[in-house]
C-alpha cells in the first residue's frame, strides 16, 4: 500500500521539458501539455492557488449525477435527440472526442461520440426475458432500429453564454451506425470484402496528429458472433447475443477493428494491421520522424497489451504490431515473416492479424486482467494501462499499469512495467476504466463496476456504491490523492472523458442509466429526468471554477521552480 506522496513520486513529477512530447499531444485535449496562454496572469494570484483543497464525494447510490463544489454541469444531447432532420443521437454513448474546427476558437467545434451497444428492451421493445427462445420472436424491423443506434455521431457544439449545444443541421452532423459501408486499409480481402457494412461495439479511442478520430471495436462478437477455432485449427461459427446474424449475413471477421473518421467528410477506415481484438481504445503517439506509435488494450480477462509501429510516416497500415510479455518487459513481434511458430498456425499476416488473439498466446504474451484505456502521462512519457479487473482470478477491484519504455523511446521494443495504483478499499475507488490527463498533468479516472454488481449488500463493490469519477492531483496540498469528484446515477457509467482545448470543459458520458430496469413502467432511474420518466444516456459538460483552477496548478509549479 502506498502513501498519497509515494504515489505522486511514482507517477512522476517534473518540470517542463522532461520529456519530448510531440506536437499532436499538446492540442488534443485530454493528453496536452499547457498552451503559452496558461502561463499569463497574475503570478501571486496563481501561487495562491497552490492552497486549493478538492472537497471529494462520499460514495453515493443516489440517482443523479452528484459533482464536487466548485463544479457544474449542463446536458449537450440525450439519446433520440435530432442532429438533422433524418438522423438522431445513439444510445448508450462512450467515449468523446473534440476537435475545434478554428485552432484560434475552443469553444466551436466537432464533437465525436461512441455508441457502444444497444438495451432491446429501451431501443426496441424486444423483452427477452419473455421467450425461452428469444431469437425466434426476433423482427428484422426490431433489428434495424438496434443497429441504427450503435456505431457513432459526429455533431457540431458550440459554447453560447457559457453552455454547450448541438448546432442543428449543421453539415458535418451525421451517424456512422452498423450499416454504413466502410473501407478496410489492408491489400488483401477479408471474407471476400474490402468494404463492409458497419461499425459497432464502439467502446472508447482517440485521435490522429492528422485530426481525425479514432473509434474502438470492443465486444463485437454480440452482434454477428465470432469463428472459434479448436487444436486441430476448425473453425466453428458461435452465434452472438443479439441474433443479428439470422437477418444480415455480416461476417464477424469484419469486426474488431481500429476505426479511423474524417470528421469533415465521414467517410471511414477499419485499420487491419492493429489487429483484431476487443479494442477498448486506440492512443497514438507521433515519433520526430513523423511514424506513428499505436497503444491498444484488448478488455476481455487473460488478454493482452499491443503496441503498432509504423514503418514509414503517418501511417496505420505499414509496420509492425507487438504484444507485450510484461513480466519480462519484451514487446513481442506478431510478425509471421519472422515468426516460425506463427507460420505453423496461421497462412499469412492477415490471417495472423484476424486471430491475433491466438497468436499472442502463441508467442508467450502475458495475460492481464482487462486491460482497457490508455494514456500517455504528458509529463513523464510514461504510459498508463487500466486493468478494470479479472474476476476469474480474484482480482475484483483492479489497477492501472504503469509502462516505462526504454530511454523514454516508443519505439523501443523493451521496456518495464510495474503497478502505479491498485483499486480497493485503501485507494477508494475499484475497476480503473477510461484515463485522462488535464492540461497541468492531473490524472482523471473513470469507474466500470458492472451494474448487476454494484450496491449488493454481501457483494465487493458495496462500499463504493455508484460508479464515479475521480481526479489524482498532481499539485498542491492533495497531490497523489484519489478524490471523487462526481457520482453516476443509478446503474450508469461515466465514460469518455475529454477535455477542451482551453481546459475549461470536460466533456463526459453518461452511459446506461437504469440498465437493471426490467418494466419501463418501473425503472431502476430516471437520470436525465425527461418528461417520459425514462432513463436515457446523454453526454454532458462539466464546468466550474474548480476544473480551471486545476489547470493552472502545473504553472504554478513552474513559476517557482
Amino acid at each position: 500500500m502506498y502513501g498519497r506522496r509515494k504515489f505522486i513520486s511514482f507517477l512522476g513529477k517534473a518540470g517542463l521539458g522532461a520529456a519530448a512530447i510531440p506536437p499532436f499531444l499538446t492540442s488534443c485535449g485530454n493528453t496536452t501539455t499547457p498552451s503559452d496562454s496558461f502561463r499569463q496572469g497574475d503570478e501571486e494570484a496563481l501561487k495562491r492557488l497552490k492552497d486549493l483543497i478538492v472537497e471529494g464525494l462520499q460514495p453515493s447510490d443516489q440517482d443523479d449525477l452528484l459533482l464536487s463544489n466548485g463544479l457544474d454541469y449542463h446536458t449537450i444531447i440525450r439519446w433520440g435527440d435530432p442532429i438533422t432532420d433524418e438522423d438522431s443521437f445513439g444510445f448508450n454513448n462512450d467515449f468523446t472526442c473534440f476537435i475545434p474546427l478554428d485552432e484560434s476558437d475552443p469553444t466551436d467545434g466537432l464533437l465525436w461520440v461512441n455508441h457502444e451497444y444497444m438495451n432491446p428492451l429501451f431501443v426496441s421493445d424486444f423483452d427477452a426475458r419473455k421467450y425461452d427462445n428469444p431469437k425466434e420472436h426476433r423482427t428484422i424491423e426490431q433489428v434495424d432500429k438496434e443497429m441504427y443506434v450503435v456505431g457513432g455521431s459526429i455533431i457540431r457544439v458550440r459554447q453560447e453564454n457559457g453552455n454547450w449545444k448541438v448546432v442543428k443541421n449543421d453539415p458535418h452532423n451525421r451517424r456512422l451506425t452498423a450499416k454504413t459501408p466502410i473501407q478496410l486499409n489492408w491489400d488483401t480481402p477479408i471474407e471476400g470484402k474490402s468494404t463492409v457494412f458497419g461499425t459497432h461495439s464502439n467502446c472508447s479511442g482517440g485521435i490522429t496528429p492528422w485530426n481525425t478520430f479514432l473509434t474502438c471495436e470492443e465486444n463485437y462478437q454480440s452482434c454477428f458472433g465470432d469463428t472459434v477455432y479448436d487444436e486441430n485449427n476448425i473453425a466453428t461459427k458461435v452465434p452472438g447475443l443479439y441474433g443479428w446474424e439470422n437477418f444480415y449475413d455480416y461476417p464477424p471477421e469484419h469486426y474488431g477493428w481500429v476505426v479511423e473518421i474524417d470528421p469533415k467528410s465521414g467517410s471511414a477506415q477499419k485499420h487491419i494491421a492493429l489487429g483484431r481484438f476487443a479494442h477498448e481504445c486506440c492512443t497514438l503517439y507521433e515519433l520526430e520522424d513523423k511514424r506513428i506509435v499505436a497503444y491498444s488494450g484488448d478488455d476481455k480477462a487473460d488478454e493482452h497489451l499491443y503496441k503498432f509501429v509504423s514503418s514509414t510516416s503517418g501511417s496505420l497500415k505499414e509496420g509492425t504490431l507487438y504484444v507485450a510479455d510484461t513480466i519480462n518487459g519484451k514487446w513481442l513481434s506478431l510478425d509471421w515473416e519472422s515468426q516460425p511458430v506463427l507460420q505453423e498456425k496461421f497462412k499469412d499476416q492477415t490471417e495472423v492479424l484476424i486471430r491475433v488473439r491466438e497468436a499472442a498466446k502463441l508467442l508467450g504474451a502475458t495475460e492481464l486482467n482487462r486491460p482497457e484505456d490508455i494514456e500517455i502521462d504528458p509529463i513523464t512519457g510514461n504510459v498508463l494501462v487500466s486493468l478494470t479487473n479479472n474476476k476469474g482470478k480474484n482480482d475484483h477491484h483492479g489497477s492501472i499499469l504503469k509502462v516505462e519504455e526504454t530511454n523514454g523511446a516508443f519505439d523501443s521494443l523493451t521496456f518495464n512495467a510495474s503497478t502505479y495504483l491498485a483499486g480497493g478499499e485503501e485507494t477508494g475507488f475499484s475497476c480503473p476504466d477510461n484515463l485522462a490527463f488535464d492540461l497541468s498533468g492531473n490524472l482523471w479516472i473513470t469507474s466500470d463496476m458492472s451494474g448487476s454488481s454494484m450496491n449488493k449488500e454481501d457483494g465487493p463493490y458495496m462500499p463504493f456504491k455508484n460508479n464515479s469519477l475521480f481526479v489524482v492531483p498532481r499539485y498542491g496540498k492533495d497531490e497523489g490523492k484519489v478524490i471523487r469528484v462526481a457520482s453516476a446515477p443509478r446503474d450508469a457509467e461515466l465514460t469518455g472523458p475529454w477535455f477542451s482545448p482551453d481546459g475549461k470543459t470536460l466533456f463526459l458520458s453518461v452511459q446506461h442509466p437504469g440498465e437493471q430496469t426490467t418494466d419501463l413502467e418501473n425503472p431502476t432511474s430516471k437520470w436525465p429526468f425527461d418528461q417520459d420518466g425514462i432513463p436515457k444516456p446523454a453526454v454532458v459538460a462539466i464546468t466550474g471554477d474548480l476544473i480551471e483552477k486545476m489547470n493552472k496548478l502545473r504553472q504554478i509549479e513552474m513559476n517557482e521552480v
